[in-house]
């Protein structure tokens, strides 16, 4: 039974680690009182027919039907309004920053990827929202790499998300990212769908590769925070506990909270040390990933898997701007 002196694992984490919420939805993040928190095509989709966004959704396809015909780059200029108003609401519930996601059908492209962040920053910044609330979220491409290394220079922080193969997170480090999200879960699928399960937690791929990613940036002294994503069960959490940030779902934040049993640190930063590695190239980048069959196939699919949310998301605009007219 919990007493007042029995924190939750979620308590407990929370001394560990910064806790991330991987939604937008409003309610969860009001009751979970996460740090920090995300929204992308798949969250502003569903906030379409939620009640809170209610004023938020009509106000921008009233907008747009000023705007004249539905054109697809009008249903884009709604998709980006609506994930910035999404992300402002969500930015008034938190102490940190909202990971805003750019357009996944650009991660080959560096210059649009930095036109796009420019882009979203301004709207923050119309809605009174400075560029340190929020991180930009650009696939970890080469070209999303060199991307943020741009944004950054700048001073705009970025999220490298889909990190699967350490060459990947050392990119990222060396181009100066102030985060990178490597996918515990999504990890571990791959091994599973390959016969290769694992036979304790400390096993895990995905846990193992977020492991030594934490150990080598803590060695190289890199100030790039690792925060571990994409979790199937509290097991990877609490495997993960002491990692810079976690950023986990709500039904699994849930199960933490209502869980009273002692939650030790499992990651300890190391003392820094000399490196003299070379520096990741554009051709050892490459060549690391063609070298690691689930890296490659795992961060082209997660850049299809997005760029199909988008799609939807788009899909979704249109249908509701035809409504209008048709009503």
């Amino acid at each position: 039974m919990n007493t007042a002196a029995t924190p939750s694992k979620l308590d407990q984490l929370r001394e560990l680690s910064v806790v991330v919420a991987d939604t937008g939805d409003y309610e969860a993040i009001q009751r979970l009182k996460p740090v920090d928190c995300t929204t992308n095509p798949t969250l502003v989709r569903k906030a379409l027919v939620l009640p809170v966004y209610n004023d938020l959704i009509e106000r921008e396809l009233a907008w747009a039907r000023q705007q004249g015909q539905a054109s697809d780059a009008l249903i884009e200029e709604v998709a980006d309004r609506l994930t910035v108003g999404v992300g402002a609401r969500l930015s008034a519930l938190i102490p940190g920053r909202v990971s805003t996601e750019v357009d996944a059908d650009l991660a080959h492209d560096t210059a649009a990827t930095v036109k796009k962040a420019h882009k979203f920053i301004a709207m923050y910044a119309d809605q009174g929202i400075a560029h340190d609330r929020v991180l930009i979220k650009v696939a970890s491409t080469w070209e999303g790499v060199e991307a943020a290394r741009q944004l950054q220079a700048e001073g705009i922080d970025c999220n490298l998300t889909l990190i699967f193969n350490k060459t990947q997170a050392l990119a990222c480090s060396e181009a100066g990212a102030f985060l990178i999200s490597p996918f515990v879960g999504r990890i571990l699928d791959w091994y599973v769908a390959n016969g290769q399960t694992p036979a304790s937690i400390d096993e895990d791929p995905g846990v193992v590769f977020v492991r030594g990613v934490y150990d080598e940036f803590k060695r190289r002294g890199s100030a790039t925070v690792v925060m571990g994503a994409s979790f199937r069960s509290t097991a990877q959490i609490e495997a993960l506990a002491g990692c810079d940030r976690l950023t986990i779902a709500p039904d699994l934040l849930e199960k933490l909270s209502q869980d009273f049993a002692p939650l030790p640190r499992k990651l300890i930063a190391r003392e820094v040390e000399p490196v003299t590695a070379s520096p990741v190239t554009a051709e050892s980048f490459a060549q690391a990933l063609e070298e690691d069959a689930m890296a490659k196939e795992k961060l082209a699919s997660g850049i299809d898997a997005f760029a199909q949310d988008l799609v939807g998301l788009r899909k979704s605009i249109a249908e509701r701007l035809a409504e209008t007219v048709n009503a």
